[in-house]
């Protein structure tokens, strides 16, 4: 089977896959400081949870966002996998060229979920990732990746909030009872989901004004869940379309 790996600034997520068929996946937080050996011992547990342990695993890859955890994976891979974990970055072929002024700076993972994207729908798309950040990553009809639009994310806005509005609570993100929210912790919620899910559609509308109204949207991330069914714009919401993002490009460097 294949391991593929999506280490996120909040969020790890992890999948098997058989074939092209995805056999489990897992979320855990992302810990900074794990060493490698922590994160055998998690990817071991989380086997183990279906039956399954590290001889199963025949090849891996890995996209991470944040660059301490990028080594601790590959020696983790090396250590208990026994094989080496490529990592999505330069030097490993993603099929699709890229329009943007610095090739470098585009994160690993907005990268993965253009290349998915753009296999899932064949032509011009948007891929809306509800993370740390919200991204919204373009990919041309001729399968370019043109660029991108990000603001902060859902979490880091109600984290300033509370930190710089001494009156305001810290709540948990649920759906809100109305739109009109009659306590504070109700309005906070409604101006979050339905202020998100404006935002997005705001800036669908705007890409697809300037690209065209062809532009299918797709959204994926830890907290699209939360927030799409508020949204009028996305046409497909896919948990796990990083992940098979993960598959396609490591099938395409096997042919190299």
């Amino acid at each position: 089977m294949l391991l593929v790996v999506d280490v996120g600034n909040t969020q790890t997520h992890l999948g098997t896959f058989d074939g092209d068929a995805l056999v489990e996946h897992w979320r855990f937080a992302t810990v900074r400081t794990s060493t490698a050996d922590e994160l055998g011992a998690a990817l071991r547990n989380l086997l183990a949870l279906r039956g399954m342990t590290f001889a199963d695993i025949d090849a891996s890859i890995l996209s991470s966002t944040v660059p301490q955890l990028r080594a601790e994976w590959l020696a983790m891979a090396s250590r208990y996998l026994g094989h080496e974990m490529p990592a999505v970055g330069p030097g490993l072929k993603t099929g699709m060229g890229i329009r943007y002024d610095n090739p470098r700076e585009i994160g690993p993972d907005r990268l993965v979920n253009a290349v998915a994207g753009y296999a899932r729908v064949g032509g011009p798309c948007v891929i809306v990732d509800f993370g740390t950040a919200i991204t919204h990553d373009i990919v041309s009809a001729e399968g370019e990746y043109l660029g991108g639009v990000i603001f902060p994310g859902v979490e880091i806005s109600l984290e300033a909030l509370s930190e710089r509005a001494a009156a305001l609570p810290k709540i948990d993100l649920i759906e809100p009872r109305t739109l009109i929210g009659k306590s504070t912790v109700d309005a906070i919620r409604s101006g979050v989901l339905f202020g998100y899910a404006a935002m997005v559609d705001g800036i669908l509308a705007r890409l697809r004004e300037q690209l065209g109204s062809e532009m299918k949207a797709l959204a994926t991330g830890g907290l699209a869940q939360l927030i799409v069914p508020y949204c009028d714009g996305i046409d497909i919401a896919d948990d796990q379309l990083t992940l098979t993002g993960l598959r396609l490009i490591w099938e395409l460097n096997q042919d190299a």
